[in-house]
């Protein structure tokens, strides 16, 4: 487990929990989640080790995950049942809770920054669809079209389930299906923590599906106080357990360590079905990274700056 002890700064991330199967993980393909994963840690970590804030290390690295295709998120994102993409995302700073999400977007080339956007030019939390679209426009925030964002194997992943619903199958418990996110969270220098999640949602999801990534206090989380939470999984579960905001509880009333907080919370989750996991960091540096399904590709990088990156229960590759 990554930094277990005190660090002056860190950022952990992952790119979703319900990893491809082992089965179907090629060497092209582990090596393309680890680059991915490493070029996402460098880019928060540059802001982190040049003095910068810890809102703005998780957006940069959260914006370089949706960059990446192999995530589903931004370029990444998968479809819905309609065969469309609605992407959700949320950012919060755990100075003062200030938070921004929306939901149901497409356009935005980096859904994050539209969450950022709610968060620093408007009065409100969260924004859907055309409301959401209409500020970013205003705040001039790179937009694409439909090309950008449509990826042969989420198209495939698709088609293939619907045949399955079509054909009555029993759904065979895929979890790379089921739940796909990216997501980060930091401390800097100051001690101030940060949290961003971004998510394009289940494969095949109903129009107008919303998970928890976008719930603040349910897949993000941030306060100063206590921890930053970024979960991915089985949102319905986690908005329902209210997974992110339950650490800070634990850790702020009953004197938990991060570790074991997030860490129940997690196995907890498992046993009424909710699969998935977290990525957490605490006001000292110390960074968790439970799940309770067979993988979470995942990261954390800290002031050495040597990349350290998993995608199942294994060591982590460092560097």
């Amino acid at each position: 487990m990554p930094f277990t002890h005190p660090q002056p700064f860190a950022l952990a991330i992952h790119g979703g929990a319900g990893t491809i199967k082992r089965s179907a993980l090629t060497a092209a393909l582990t090596e393309g989640y680890h680059a991915g994963l490493r070029r996402a840690l460098a880019a928060g970590h540059e802001v982190l080790a040049d003095g910068g804030s810890a809102l703005d290390a998780v957006t940069a690295a959260v914006m370089a995950l949706e960059d990446e295709p192999l995530f589903n998120a931004g370029r990444g994102a998968v479809f819905t049942a309609e065969g469309k993409q609605e992407m959700d995302a949320a950012i919060m700073d755990g100075r003062d809770r200030s938070a921004g999400a929306v939901a149901g977007l497409f356009g935005p080339r980096n859904p994050i920054l539209a969450a950022r956007a709610v968060m620093e030019h408007s009065e409100h939390v969260l924004l859907i669809g055309e409301g959401a679209l209409d500020l970013c426009r205003r705040q001039g925030l790179p937009m694409e079209e439909a090309p950008y964002f449509f990826t042969q194997p989420r198209w495939d992943a698709l088609q293939a389930e619907l045949e399955r619903r079509r054909a009555g199958a029993p759904d065979d418990g895929d979890e790379q299906r089921r739940h796909g996110t990216v997501g980060a969270v930091a401390r800097d220098r100051d001690g101030n923590l940060a949290a961003a999640t971004s998510t394009g949602g289940m494969t095949a999801k109903a129009k107008g599906r919303v998970g928890d990534s976008p719930v603040i206090g349910a897949g993000t989380f941030a306060d100063n106080i206590t921890c930053a939470v970024s979960a991915t999984g089985h949102g319905e579960h986690f908005i329902r357990r209210c997974t992110a905001h339950e650490i800070d509880a634990r850790m702020r009333w009953a004197g938990q360590s991060l570790e074991r907080a997030a860490g129940d919370v997690v196995d907890e989750l498992g046993v009424i079905g909710g699969s998935g996991g977290l990525i957490a960091i605490d006001r000292d540096g110390r960074v968790a990274l439970p799940f309770n399904c067979s993988g979470m590709y995942r990261g954390a990088i800290g002031p050495e700056g040597l990349p350290m990156t998993a995608i199942h229960r294994e060591e982590f590759r460092i560097g």
